[in-house]
């Protein structure tokens, strides 16, 4: 029997590409959308943007009652948290600016009502600094771009905030059909950023140094590490490198090599010449598609690619950790 349309309401704070994508998700799940979002013609980008995920979404299957007419647009930001079943804040990345904006949600919003921040970076705590009514309901909720195919979100805690809040969190985020990783410690970055950043940091030199193009380093990570990655991460990719005795033999063998001075620690100097190398090399590769046509080819990859991940390796429906 098919369940009834949903009637759970997301807020959505900031509509650049992250808020549209988590409007875009929440409509795909049947939930409906309230967004806010004072830039002038932000609601034209947001049904744009929607119109062109949404071939991707119905192949990776809508739920019951999803529709694009289920968003809305608020003419003020209390009045699109009011009746919110969830909040996702995603103003830019300045952390005054997010500390402002998090303190007039949650002097608006109900009190139970969870408010998630999709910052990169900043740690909970200082995000919950100018918050009084329910500060330890305001939390790190970082998603992944695309935010309405990519399933994970990395959930983070502040000070004032419980485990039995994050409990709820996670309920809130997987009935958006996502996979919530609750973050032990709040650390900058997280947890992905920063994994991300130490490979993006390593590229950078590649280019910088004349070693590697950005369309060779690209490739050795689609036709190599990549592969690996999307079904078993680092750690279980490393596991099997040490055959049959796993990672203890890996670490045998290859251990010493963490000592080499391969890596690059430190982000190279971002001068004008390496800007260059670096955009040049984007724009050789796009071959002059538009960013649009990208999402498109991008999104119908990543269906198919979660598709397979779902089929072997369909026991990860939980993230959290065992210990």
């Amino acid at each position: 029997m098919s369940q009834p349309p949903s009637t759970k309401q997301l807020a959505v704070i900031g509509t650049g590409v992250i808020g549209n994508g988590w409007i875009a998700r929440a409509l795909a799940n049947g939930w409906g959308v309230v967004a806010f979002d004072p830039a002038e013609g932000a609601e034209t980008r947001t049904r744009a943007f929607v119109d062109n995920a949404w071939a991707s979404l119905e192949k990776d299957g809508l739920a019951e009652g999803a529709s694009k007419e289920r968003l809305r647009f608020a003419s003020s930001l209390e009045e699109a948290v009011v009746g919110a079943d969830l909040i996702q804040e995603n103003v830019p990345e300045r952390l005054a600016l997010k500390q402002e904006i998090l303190a007039t949600i949650d002097a608006a919003a109900d009190e139970h009502v969870v408010i998630g921040s999709s910052t990169s970076g900043f740690k909970p705590t200082d995000l919950q600094k100018d918050c009084r009514k329910a500060p330890g309901r305001v939390i790190v909720a970082h998603p992944f771009n695309p935010v309405y195919l990519l399933p994970l979100v990395e959930l983070v805690g502040g000070e004032h905030t419980s485990p039995a809040l994050l409990a709820g969190a996670r309920e809130d985020y997987q009935r958006l059909a996502m996979r919530p990783l609750i973050v032990r410690r709040e650390i900058e970055g997280h947890i992905a950023d920063r994994l991300m950043e130490a490979l993006w940091r390593e590229a950078l030199h590649l280019v910088n140094d004349g070693v590697a193009t950005t369309e060779e380093i690209d490739a050795a990570v689609v036709y190599g590490c990549g592969l690996r990655w999307s079904l078993m991460g680092t750690f279980l990719t490393f596991h099997l490198a040490g055959g049959e005795q796993g990672m203890r033999h890996m670490l045998e063998q290859f251990g010493p090599a963490l000592k080499l001075p391969w890596t690059k620690l430190e982000a190279p100097e971002l001068t004008d010449e390496l800007i260059d190398k670096v955009v040049e090399g984007c724009e050789f590769q796009a071959a002059g598609r538009p960013v649009a046509e990208l999402d498109r080819r991008r999104d119908d990859f990543l269906v198919e690619l979660l598709a397979l991940t779902r089929k072997y390796w369909p026991e990860a429906e939980g993230l959290e950790g065992r210990i």
